[in-house]
């Protein structure tokens, strides 16, 4: 049973190493949010909110993730008891919506659950492969430049490269990489930036034999997904909406995708993502596991994730040194041979680069269950 002294806040704000771009935007900071959760022995476990400063991804932002947790969630779970972490992510259903906020926290909580039983998160969640398959995410930009990028990926030994496209900055590109690289495991990633009325563009790209497309409509769309890929060959991955097992469930019952991406910060956390997983084995959907530019904790966590039995497709679980010149983290996590190992230390298998998490941290506060904050 958990038995929880404290909760702990700490706001952080990092630099790419290289602005990231995609249809939605140019990232060249990225604040987090990072909860620990620390028991009466000292133990920690911890979670990460992978909300963006800006709502231009979902509505949700690490200024929400923080009113959320501070006002209601940590409150209401410091005076609650847990046996199992899969009881935390029910105890937060009487809170609508929030997903990236119930993740942070409830992920904190699975870590820690795993050290005190001396568990592998990823064995605690029932994933069964000691090494998962990496993928890289290049953003727009000159097609010469992203060609380069991608050479120079697939020597590190990245076996999938996904693309930010969208509405005339997608056909000539994905053509001109093909003839470069025509037997990478390539897929496009749109981001919501096509409509109905590109139905003839996006057929097009049926040629190029794309692993899948990503999002292509509308964040909140499964009935007009559905339509579309009934009119395509190239299997419809969905992202953006799905934010939880209820979404998942409807979009394959309406084949609205033939691929879905199961991101834990977006669709409330790991039990919810092991949920998802394990419907889309009985219906024979494949699954792979997405990134948020995340810092190395949400990363860790996606490793877990990723090494459940239905991730067949390789994720965006890239080395921590793509996005930054230090992570927070030690061991830094590496791509070797185009796969990351999956740690079989306790937790998520890695520590807290104490000396990195001071350096980035703008903010801090404690939770205490006698005092609501100090």
């Amino acid at each position: 049973m958990y038995n929880i002294r404290s909760i702990h806040l700490h706001h952080i704000k990092m630099t790419l190493k290289t602005p990231f771009v995609s249809s939605l935007g140019t990232v060249k900071e990225r604040e987090s949010l990072l909860v620990e959760v620390r028991d009466h022995q000292g133990c920690t476990g911890w979670g990460e909110a992978v909300a963006f400063s800006s709502p231009w991804y979902t509505e949700e932002t690490v200024g929400t993730c923080r009113h959320m947790l501070k006002d209601f969630f940590i409150p209401m779970l410091l005076n609650h008891q847990f046996v199992s972490p899969s009881e935390v992510g029910k105890a937060l259903s009487v809170y609508r919506r929030n997903p990236m906020a119930k993740a942070a926290i409830e992920s904190a909580y699975w870590d820690l659950y795993a050290k005190l039983n001396e568990m592998s998160l990823s064995k605690l969640l029932g994933g069964t492969r000691t090494e998962v398959e990496a993928g890289v995410v290049i953003g727009m930009g000159r097609v010469k430049e992203m060609l380069s990028q991608i050479e120079a990926y697939t020597h590190e030994g990245y076996r999938r490269i996904k693309i930010k496209i969208k509405p005339h900055q997608d056909l000539e590109v994905v053509k001109e990489i093909r003839e470069h690289f025509p037997d990478i495991l390539l897929m496009a990633d749109a981001n919501s930036s096509y409509t109905l009325n590109d139905i003839q563009r996006l057929q097009a790209l049926d040629e190029y034999q794309l692993l899948l497309i990503e999002q292509p409509l509308a964040a909140d769309d499964i009935i007009d997904h559905a339509s579309l890929q009934k009119s395509m060959v190239t299997p419809i991955c969905l992202d953006e909406s799905i934010t939880s097992y209820h979404d998942a469930r409807q979009a394959v019952e309406l084949g609205s995708c033939g691929i879905i991406s199961i991101k834990p910060g977006r669709v409330g956390g790991l039990q919810t993502s092991r949920e998802i997983h394990d419907f889309c084995v009985k219906r024979d959907v494949p699954v792979w596991c997405g990134g948020m530019l995340e810092t190395g904790i949400s990363r860790a966590h996606n490793i877990a994730v990723a090494s459940l039995q239905g991730f067949t497709i390789p994720g965006d679980l890239s080395s921590s040194s793509r996005y930054w010149e230090e992570d927070i983290i030690l061991p830094e996590i590496k791509v070797e041979n185009g796969r990351l190992k999956v740690p079989e230390t306790p937790g998520i298998g890695f520590e807290i680069n104490n000396t990195a998490l001071e350096k980035f941290q703008i903010a801090y506060e404690n939770f205490y269950p006698d005092r609501k904050f100090q």
